[in-house]
């Protein structure tokens, strides 16, 4: 059996979440501006391509649809594969879909995501500065940490998954 979105039942699924707030961006406006200019600053030094793999994967680890959607959905309109984003998932068991940079940088993510031993582990550290200069480093760090931000945002809220269509949003 194969699936698209033609072929999904809209009878029989379960009701979309209530969000918390009406938009938080509106109630904040300046925060929200605040984070848009940071996200279009971390973005300028950093690969596109790198960019999104990294707002992907740590949307997956903060378990937050809004941002996955959005991201996924960015990503397959600037070219991105299906195959990488269904894998990034499991990027430890499929490295062959991704550059050693790219791998680094998810690396990096991951660690800077979860901080589960309450830093950055060294080696973490080391591969991620033989693949990045110091430059690009600075702004892949920027990137990591601003969607850590959107998603907490997201999730804090519960903003519904579903809607985005690339290019809705100008950052």
């Amino acid at each position: 059996m194969t699936t698209n979105e033609h072929s999904h039942p809209t009878s029989g699924l379960n009701p979309e979440h209530t969000p918390r707030m009406p938009s938080w961006a509106e109630l904040a406006p300046d925060v929200y501006k605040a984070m848009v200019r940071l996200d279009a600053a971390s973005r300028r030094g950093l690969d596109p391509v790198i960019g999104e793999l990294v707002k992907i994967r740590a949307s997956q680890l903060n378990h937050c649809a809004f941002c996955l959607d959005m991201h996924t959905k960015d990503a397959l309109a600037a070219g991105e594969s299906v195959e990488r984003i269904i894998q990034l998932s499991a990027w430890e068991e499929s490295q062959h879909f991704y550059t050693p940079k790219e791998i680094a940088a998810i690396e990096l993510t991951e660690a800077v995501t979860v901080l589960t031993d309450g830093f950055v582990p060294d080696e973490v550290w080391e591969k991620a500065s033989k693949h990045f200069d110091e430059t690009e480093l600075a702004h892949l760090i920027a990137a990591i940490t601003t969607i850590n931000a959107w998603n907490r945002f997201a999730v804090t809220t519960r903003m519904a998954p579903g809607h985005y269509t690339p290019g809705d949003i100008k950052h």
